[in-house]
């Protein structure tokens, strides 16, 4: 799926050229034991946070060093593809990492296999029950001794929609309507139809990108591009399949207007309203608040078609070869807490990952204006209480993007549906090999 920008998550980035390092490099931050190099409680440190978007936390660093006055922290971004790969070239060198490094969820499973080059939080305090399975799983170990990731956000999902634009189509704009009427993605796809026939601003398509809808539709299934036993299964798993037909077969439709996300050609879509619908994460209420409608046009939010679902999430972790482990633990235990999860979603819109935190009344009622005071917190409670976890594998997010390209190759009128299709698969078997 299209690359991301600063401040911007996708569940399937397009990759990065790697950064070459030299292989020479010396380990740094350990003890010939492997046991993590501990601070000076009251010594002066710069933390170090390297992350691949903006997770809001910057008024929680303030807060944090308040707290901590011996602490500073700096924060570093880069594109997801390069702050992967930087992360594995430096975790394979011994050196070079920052005190703590995000790992987005697409990626995790990548890491797995290094679990033994981070911090174990099990062994600091931390216990998985603050999450659900599927949601430390990723981040631990094959053994499930070593908890590597604390988990940040998680990207309940819901329909975002212009009521404005549906009213004038003759559409139902009640949210609750709404969902009763788009119950899956079959039903979605055929009022799409109902749409731009009705619609009198022809201008307005029904969905922003292929890529999208994609990436939506396919978060749901059981099995997604990997089986329980990290095998790669895009070729053998129907579900796969029968996603990109449904969106090739809406894009054929002339229901797409074809906008790759996180482009400024996005920001422009938003506020022109060139489409009706988005398949909205949590996170992605950052693109709602930067890119208002022009002509005031009204967003709502409804219950994702086919119901439950993530796209997207991350993790915090701390490498054994940071120069402060012991405070950068402390850092991400802080970031990952309840309170600092739940002020998140009340602020920046990232719904928590603490299971906790939805049933918690500020969290189970919280309403956004953005989106005319839909219950926010209640449908991305549900979407997250409803998700049916899929395996995931270290090419996920590679094989999410080659399937990404060959739909936008469909809107760009470069290919047909089953041409794409087999260039598809012959990318997706280029990368696992």
């Amino acid at each position: 799926m299209p690359t991301t920008r600063p401040g911007r998550r996708t569940a399937f980035p397009a990759a990065a050229t790697a950064v070459a390092l030299a292989a020479a490099l010396t380990v740094a931050g350990c003890s010939s034991s492997g046991t993590p190099a501990q601070d000076d409680a009251n010594a002066k440190i710069t933390l170090t946070v390297n992350l691949f978007s903006d997770f809001g936390y910057a008024d929680l660093y303030k807060q944090y060093e308040q707290l901590h006055p011996n602490v500073t922290i700096k924060e570093n971004r880069a594109d997801m593809g390069a702050h992967h790969q930087n992360l594995q070239a430096h975790l394979l060198a011994g050196s070079g990492t920052a005190d703590v490094e995000a790992i987005e969820i697409g990626q995790v499973a990548g890491f797995q296999p290094q679990a033994s080059k981070f911090v174990n939080f099990l062994d600091n305090g931390v216990g998985k029950d603050q999450w659900v399975p599927s949601k430390t799983a990723p981040a631990s170990s094959t053994d499930g001794s070593v908890l590597f990731g604390l988990g940040t956000d998680m990207g309940g999902m819901a329909l975002c929609y212009r009521s404005d634009l549906f009213k004038a189509a003759g559409l139902p704009t009640d949210r609750d309507q709404v969902s009763a009427l788009l119950t899956d993605w079959q039903a979605y796809t055929a009022v799409g139809k109902q749409f731009l026939a009705k619609s009198p601003n022809k201008g307005a398509k029904w969905f922003d990108s292929a890529g999208n809808l994609f990436s939506a539709i396919v978060a749901q299934a059981p099995t997604g591009f990997y089986d329980s036993s990290g095998k790669p299964v895009v070729t053998e798993n129907p579900a796969v399949k029968q996603s990109f037909d449904l969106v090739a077969g809406a894009v054929k439709d002339g229901e797409s207007a074809g906008i790759q996300a996180f482009t400024p050609a996005w920001d422009t879509g938003f506020q022109k309203s060139q489409f009706a619908t988005v398949a909205c994460p949590a996170w992605m209420s950052y693109e709602f608040k930067a890119n208002p409608p022009t002509d005031k046009g009204t967003w709502d939010m409804a219950r994702i078609p086919g119901g439950g679902g993530n796209w997207g999430g991350s993790y915090l972790t701390v490498p054994k070869s940071g120069k402060h482990t012991k405070a950068a633990v402390d850092l991400a235990k802080w970031l990952t807490a309840p309170e600092q999860e739940a002020w998140l979603f009340k602020n920046k819109g990232y719904f928590p990952s603490d299971q906790a935190l939805w049933s918690q009344p500020d969290i189970a009622t919280h309403t956004d204006p953005l989106f005319n005071n839909a219950p926010t917190g209640k449908i991305f409670s549900q979407s997250a209480k409803d998700l049916k976890p899929q395996p995931l594998g270290a090419h996920g997010a590679e094989i999410g993007t080659a399937l990404g390209n060959a739909l936008t190759s469909i809107e760009q009128g470069k290919a047909d549906a089953a041409t794409a299709w087999t260039k598809a698969l012959a990318d997706v078997a280029n990368i696992t090999g």
